[in-house]
């Protein structure tokens, strides 16, 4: 088995015992490490750029900006930063919100240290994690087909990439295309299979099987 890449990683949560925690835990690892810490959503947004983490893990409750809304400057601003919410509430719109704002998953804070750890790998590798717990609850407002046309293959490819958390000029770069026939691109898979939100596509991805979940390899 080829080693996996290391992790930076930069935690953004206003408690110190739970900040100090998430280190240790993060710190023990071998394929991963702390690269900087937050008391706040501001305090993260101005420290992330000159930590240069891989992912943040977000707490969602936080002063002076919250991690909703940090989440979705973050993703504006860098793109290439994964963003795993940490938090205790497990109602199913805040976890569309979440989704919406671009986060590519959540874990409970209640759950088992190990759950935390693997969610890292798996969105580090890409992939989404979405806190079992929570993730059935989650209603998905679209239907397999809407329009009961098929995707073409570049439809199918935007909406993989958009589930996976590039942001759309990353996307356009990507698929050497501009970002107006991206945007044409999104609207007709959308509407072909009644997709709403971003968290109607991850949701429509992982029942595909497109999005690695919840696996540590």
């Amino acid at each position: 088995m080829e080693p996996r890449p290391h992790v930076r990683v930069f935690i953004a949560d206003d408690h110190p015992i739970v900040r100090s925690g998430l280190k240790a835990l993060v710190d023990a690892q071998p394929d991963m490490s702390v690269v900087g810490e937050a008391v706040d959503g501001l305090e993260a947004l101005e420290n992330i750029p000159g930590a240069n983490p891989d992912l943040v893990v977000m707490d969602l409750s936080m002063p002076k900006l919250g991690g909703i809304e940090t989440t979705e400057r973050l993703r504006r601003a860098h793109p290439s930063v994964k963003v795993l919410a940490l938090t205790v509430h497990e109602e199913a719109e805040i976890m569309q919100r979440l989704l919406a704002a671009g986060a590519s998953g959540y874990v409970l804070k209640r759950a088992a240290a190990e759950d935390l750890v693997r969610a890292i790998r798996v969105i580090a590798g890409g992939g989404v994690y979405l806190d079992p717990a929570v993730a059935a609850s989650i209603p998905s407002n679209g239907t397999t087909q809407g329009t009961g046309s098929p995707l073409s293959n570049r439809e199918t490819e935007v909406l993989r990439k958009i589930a996976e958390g590039h942001a759309m000029k990353e996307i356009a770069s990507k698929l050497e295309i501009s970002t107006r026939t991206l945007e044409t691109y999104r609207t007709r898979a959308m509407e072909k299979l009644s997709l709403k939100t971003r968290a109607d596509i991850v949701q429509y991805a992982l029942r595909r099987g497109w999005l690695a979940q919840g696996e540590s390899t």
